[in-house]
């Protein structure tokens, strides 16, 4: 209670000296302000890009690895791509034969894609659509948000059946007034029903394929109107989701290595002819890309900070001189030393937290700009990185002088005038 008691004190010392030089006040909060807001603005920044970024490869599917012809390459330099042009591709066989034996899988698929497709519906048209040709269970490894409608069955699946789930731009150009469930379409002069909607993604923010621009068939119907094969043609991709208690997908990896290397008849010392590929490695390397941008940008920022922390200082070591003979009275009434540097600090950590806030609300006012599919959002950790940060540079800042307010000898400092 007493130290309740002295807290409130101080701070009622504080507030009313910050209140008596409003002027002086307002130009040390600039410091700060100027600095949090550089420092969180950047934080923002760069973490609403990397959402907004990693949201762009959602198609690519998470927690998840994909059996492949290709391997996945980051961070730039030659891709080798003769070491990798005469592996076979993935093959349906394979996916019933991962199907059956992998256990460390919690949902598998195969898919193909053929891009560029003209969709017709009696007298319109809908160019650059997407043919997905995929098996039972997609969605349970993918994200498929189903408007209307439902998935394929496992009959339509394994029959090759004519049915088709369209995306948000084909309904509105081609039913923009009905609903298309029951509709048909023609892809490559065949009749295909319509039995589910896709919820709209909109735009992603760096143009990665969306499924709006998608239709999704059965594989096997798929494999009737385009060549898939294991050597030439569309190839296609066997895609696993792991289980919640593998982590890091070790086992599902390790797990798979073993069976497609078994399959293809691969020899101890023979090499992969086959890639396994982790969307998760791209999600790390944007990740790592971000810190050092976020690091290149608090060291930038943190020279506004250091300017504000300085300002701070002078103004309280100002501060201490002016109320030199206060200071000595109230030592003389006895006020004890800890009550003096408390005074002092939280008259130096207020004005810094003060600073801190109008710098956050700044950055607050940018979230409402509108940057295209650019979604800025400041974070609650951000928030409490800025206020942290202030309190930090109040303290520092108000330290040696609030300490040398402390120790004045109360004699002499009646006498100074």
């Amino acid at each position: 209670m007493k130290m309740l008691r002295l807290i409130l004190e101080s701070f009622r010392f504080a507030w009313q000296a910050l209140k008596a030089n409003l002027l002086r006040t307002v130009l040390s909060l600039l410091g700060v302000t100027i600095g949090i807001f550089a420092i969180i603005a950047v934080f923002t920044l760069v973490d609403s890009l990397e959402r907004s970024i990693n949201k762009s490869f959602d198609f690519l599917g998470s927690d998840n690895i994909n059996v492949e012809k290709w391997p996945y390459s980051f961070g730039g330099g030659q891709y080798p791509w003769w070491k990798y042009m005469n592996r076979p591709n993935p093959v349906y066989d394979e996916y019933k034969f991962l199907s059956k034996n992998a256990k460390n899988q919690s949902g598998i698929t195969i898919f193909a894609s053929k891009g560029g497709v003209t969709i017709k519906n009696k007298n319109s048209s809908s160019g650059g659509i997407s043919i997905v040709g995929a098996s039972y269970g997609h969605n349970t490894v993918y994200d498929l948000p189903i408007e209307t409608g439902r998935f394929f069955s496992i009959q339509e699946t394994e029959n090759a059946g004519n049915v088709a789930i369209v995306g948000n731009r084909l309904v509105q150009e081609l039913f923009p007034f009905q609903s298309p469930l029951g509709q048909e379409i023609k892809i490559k002069g065949l009749k295909y029903t319509i039995i589910g909607t896709l919820k709209e993604e909109g735009e992603s923010f760096i143009g990665t394929p969306s499924n709006d621009d998608n239709i999704y068939i059965p594989y096997k119907s798929f494999t009737k109107l385009y060549y898939v094969g294991r050597k030439y043609g569309i190839g296609s991709s066997i895609s696993l989701k792991g289980k919640k208690d593998d982590a890091g997908l070790i086992k599902l990896e390790g797990e798979l290595r073993g069976l497609m290397r078994g399959r293809r008849g691969l020899k101890p010392k023979e090499v992969d002819n086959f890639a396994l590929n982790k969307p998760e490695a791209l999600s790390n390397f944007i990740g790592n890309t971000f810190d050092i941008l976020g690091i290149a940008g608090a060291i930038i920022g943190s020279f506004s900070i250091l300017v504000g922390g300085f300002g701070i200082a002078n103004i309280m070591f100002v501060s201490v001189r002016e109320r030199t003979n206060i200071i000595g009275i109230q030592k003389s009434l006895g006020a004890k030393n800890y009550f003096i540097l408390y005074q002092f600090l939280f008259e130096s950590v207020f004005l810094s937290l003060l600073g801190g806030l109008i710098g956050l609300i700044m950055v607050y006012s940018l979230t409402f700009l509108q940057l295209g599919s650019l979604e800025l959002v400041m974070s609650m950790k951000n928030i409490v990185i800025g206020l942290g940060v202030s309190c930090f540079i109040g303290i520092i800042s108000g330290i040696i002088p609030a300490a040398m307010a402390a120790r004045l000898d109360p004699v002499i400092a009646i006498r100074t005038n």
